[in-house]
């Protein structure tokens, strides 16, 4: 009778936990990696002018909210963020110690944390190329090093 008992309590713990909702609602904001506050945000206007002032191995710790344009749809691993005029950062995560979700393009985020600009080497061009789903013969046409604005965070928030 006891285990029946028991085995009453886990069916009737498994019925109240699917009833419960998991669907987010609109306002509901979502960090990853470290939490991050919305105080002291810079705009993806004033992020651009501080990568135009550092030189090359130069970093920055800084927060800024952008519009998120591409998401890496192999894990999650990097996402792109626009900055001004077409231009846009590559946004990696320290020592991946979290990934995104691969459906948030289009969503404003808030990313904290360095700030740098890099030369992106052909391999690591063709690599997150691949991970965004280029084909052999958008492969071929990388043939040289690309100066990148580049951002590795150590949390992001969902904003919507």
């Amino acid at each position: 009778m006891k285990g029946f008992n028991i085995l009453l309590v886990v069916f009737w713990m498994g019925f109240v936990s699917l009833g419960q909702e998991n669907e987010s609602t609109p306002n509901e904001l979502s960090t990853f990696g470290v939490w991050v506050d919305e105080s002291n945000v810079g705009s993806s206007k004033d992020m651009m002018l501080q990568y135009e002032s550092l030189s090359s191995g130069d970093t920055l710790q800084t927060k800024f909210m952008g519009k998120v344009l591409e998401v890496c749809q192999a894990k999650g691993c990097w996402m792109k963020v626009e900055l001004t005029d077409g231009r846009e950062t590559m946004v990696r995560f320290k020592d991946y110690g979290f990934f995104m979700p691969k459906d948030i393009a289009g969503k404003n985020v808030v990313v904290d944390g360095i700030a740098f600009v890099e030369e992106m080497s052909i391999d690591d061009q063709k690599h997150y190329a691949k991970d965004a789903g280029a084909n052999h013969e958008d492969l071929t046409k990388i043939t040289s090093t690309k100066k990148t604005y580049a951002f590795e965070a150590n949390g992001v928030l969902i904003k919507n």
